[in-house]
């Protein structure tokens, strides 16, 4: 997972009500129930039917750093699907979401301009169809750099053209970033 998607998924989960659980046997537990059985969490992680039971019963309970990780992973991913789908609708539809990275952005822009990638700290609210984009997008399985064409496409809108007021060719896209955070 990159750094867009990460920031996306640290958003929603400052929404969540109840803490995600802790303890191997308590992620198991939640797993089995989301999924409805030990054979789908088997498959999802990669492990047995017999492993996943037996963190279920509590057996065994301080998972190999690898699974460890898996299993955090999928817990979050299903963590509060409702709470996480509430948070979502209000951004993607009225509010939006604000960007804050630290990048380069590379810039294809009319002769006689300068195209040379800089470092910039920029700190910009992007309207309600790019957090939409950017939540269906990330939904549907896509990669990082589909991700950030879409962040950097409306930053491009929103910061660089000033919503089309000025740099009318100009194409933006992210060449190297340093951070990035999303909030609600």
């Amino acid at each position: 997972m990159g750094k867009l998607a990460e920031s996306l998924d640290k958003a929603v989960e400052g929404t969540f009500t109840r803490p995600v659980p802790k303890s191997a046997g308590a992620q198991m537990r939640c797993l089995v129930r989301q999924l409805k059985g030990t054979r789908p969490v088997a498959d999802l992680l990669g492990i047995s039917q017999r492993t996943v039971e037996r963190y279920v019963k509590g057996q065994l309970k301080r998972p190999r750093t690898p699974l460890a990780t898996r299993i955090d992973r999928e817990v979050r991913k299903r963590w509060q699907p409702q709470i996480r789908a509430r948070a979502k609708k209000p951004a993607a539809t009225t509010g939006g979401i604000v960007l804050d990275t630290r990048a380069r952005f590379g810039s294809t822009a009319a002769p006689g301009t300068t195209d040379d990638a800089r470092l910039r700290h920029i700190i910009q609210a992007l309207p309600p169809q790019y957090a939409a984009r950017l939540f269906d997008a990330q939904e549907q399985g896509a990669a990082e750099q589909q991700l950030l064409d879409i962040a950097a496409e409306g930053l491009q809108e929103i910061y660089f053209k000033d919503r089309g007021r000025r740099a009318q060719g100009l194409l933006v896209e992210f060449t190297d970033i340093d951070y990035i955070e999303v909030d609600l």
